[in-house]
């Protein structure tokens, strides 16, 4: 009874390994034309006409081949066709295929490997059908849609459907051509991502990236490490760039610096945007920009600025928005807007400005300053206007009216037009041998208008119009209530007084 037990027992063992056995020793089959045994070696099989293989699937047909039914191996010759499904085929002149590991070796001058709307292209290409993907390392040509890759190197997935390639990749769509030496591509969203230096070219923009994505069916791409993008004379360089080549335009974060290399102007922030359509550009976040011209460097801080550029692609306007701050070193100010019209050198400020320059100070509702290549041409005060100069702590030279037009030569003031309301507290200076300049007196007066003409930037004569009062009183002599004229108010500890100082 025992010993039946045991039997029973062996043949169900023996009964449930048969299938495994044979699972694991599938044999290539095969039919041909004709065929015959090589004398040489019995174990292979010579076919030739209309040869057909079959293996776990996979159809071949060749003109030729060797069948080796000990290695379990297949050599083919000639016109190769293989079927690994309805939609996947790879064609060849010479094949080496081992059924044991189910890898097939492939060679041609152009062997083509079909799966789906991809089409490889290579003259050796092995396909490992247990992992499903195929591989090349003597050049290979990939195409999907509308995009073509070339690389070196190259891993096909097919079942991910995903392309690995290496050593001089080369990425073609419609209109632009990616260079890199890594790439990931993803065929059903015609995506490639990158992990090195890589850089991007079409008709208007390179980019320069490098860790990324690129997007070819929206033309847009994603860079998150050392990004730049260059159109014409415009440099976008940041931290994490998005830019879509459609649209012509560009969002950019972290370290944004926006470099226009034909107008000598620069943008810096945490956030950026470019729109080559548009001609404009903005920063924000701690932006600044700077403006070089005749070897001098207007620099301005705000919480946004724009740039935009006229059709011939130069910079016509930079506007600035909340808190800004500007240095030059023959003006600063201050105030909550300003926009700087580039070609006509105008600078306006809005919203309670305060303009520096030399030892003055104006105020006003706007302020407009006209400069040249040799400084500031005029000063339009428009609003409430005051200017105020220091002569020491306890003395300030005034001037207040309704609205204010100073005009200078060599940066120096050569008159000034005070209109509506005027008045004034100026002091006079004069010259003493051997104990140098002293103040002799003061002038007080108001009139409806004023001119005051100046000399060594001290007023050489006054003009009023209509009911003037002006008075001039000896030093000792000046009440304390003439000293400040109503409004006063000095504001030096808000003044940049280096390019540094514009972030205070």
């Amino acid at each position: 009874m025992q010993k039946n037990i045991t039997r029973i027992l062996t043949l169900l063992v023996l009964l449930t390994l048969i299938p495994l056995a044979a699972e694991a020793q599938k044999i290539i089959t095969y039919e041909a034309g004709l065929g015959r045994r090589d004398k040489r070696n019995p174990d292979t099989w010579i076919l030739c006409r209309e040869v057909r293989a079959e293996h776990e699937g996979m159809v071949l047909y060749a003109d030729s081949a060797l069948m080796n039914t000990t290695h379990n191996d297949f050599t083919a010759f000639n016109d190769i066709e293989i079927i690994l499904s309805d939609t996947t085929f790879i064609y060849g002149n010479e094949l080496y295929y081992d059924g044991n590991s189910r890898v097939v070796d492939i060679w041609d001058d152009t062997v083509i490997f079909i799966d789906g709307a991809t089409i490889l292209k290579t003259d050796h290409l092995s396909f490992d059908r247990k992992t499903n993907k195929a591989f090349y390392n003597t050049w290979g040509h990939t195409t999907n849609a509308g995009d073509t890759l070339d690389s070196q190197i190259g891993i096909y997935d097919a079942t991910q459907r995903e392309v690995l390639i290496y050593d001089r990749v080369v990425l073609r769509d419609s209109a632009s051509r990616l260079e890199t030496d890594t790439l990931l591509y993803h065929v059903g969203t015609e995506t490639a991502d990158f992990r090195s230096p890589t850089y991007i070219f079409s008709d208007t923009t390179t980019i320069y990236s490098e860790r990324g994505s690129y997007f070819t069916k929206q033309r847009y791409a994603l860079s998150t490490k050392s990004s730049f993008v260059k159109t014409g004379g415009r440099t976008l360089t940041c931290d994490t760039l998005h830019y879509f080549e459609n649209d012509e335009c560009g969002k950019a974060q972290g370290n944004v610096v926006l470099f226009d290399s034909l107008n000598n102007v620069t943008c810096m922030g945490h956030y950026g945007e470019t729109n080559q359509k548009t001609r404009s550009s903005f920063v924000t976040g701690g932006a600044m920009v700077t403006y070089v011209k005749d070897n001098d460097t207007l620099f301005m801080h705000a919480d946004t600025i724009h740039v935009t550029n006229n059709k011939s692609n130069d910079v016509e306007r930079i506007r600035a928005h909340y808190g800004v701050r500007l240095f030059r070193h023959d003006v600063q100010a201050i105030c909550d807007s300003a926009h700087f019209m580039v070609p006509d050198s105008n600078l306006f400020l809005h919203h309670n400005p305060t303009l520096w320059q030399n030892a003055q100070q104006c105020t006003a509702d706007t302020i407009v300053l006209h400069t040249t290549s040799n400084g500031v041409r005029q000063a339009d005060l428009n609003g409430h206007c005051f200017v105020i100069e220091r002569i020491d702590p306890e003395k300030y030279n005034q001037i207040k009216g309704n609205n204010a037009r100073v005009h200078f030569a060599d940066n120096d003031p050569v008159y000034a037009d005070i209109l509506g309301n005027a008045e004034m507290v100026y002091y006079i200076t004069e010259e003493i041998p051997g104990k140098g300049t002293a103040i002799i007196g003061v002038n007080v007066g108001v009139g409806s208008d004023m001119r005051i003409y100046f000399q060594r930037r001290e007023p050489n004569r006054v003009v009023t119009y209509r009911d003037p009062d002006m008075r001039t009183y000896p030093l000792s002599m000046l009440p304390s209530e003439k000293k400040r004229l109503e409004g006063f108010s000095w504001r030096d500890e808000q003044r940049p007084h280096s390019k540094e100082e514009i972030f205070k």
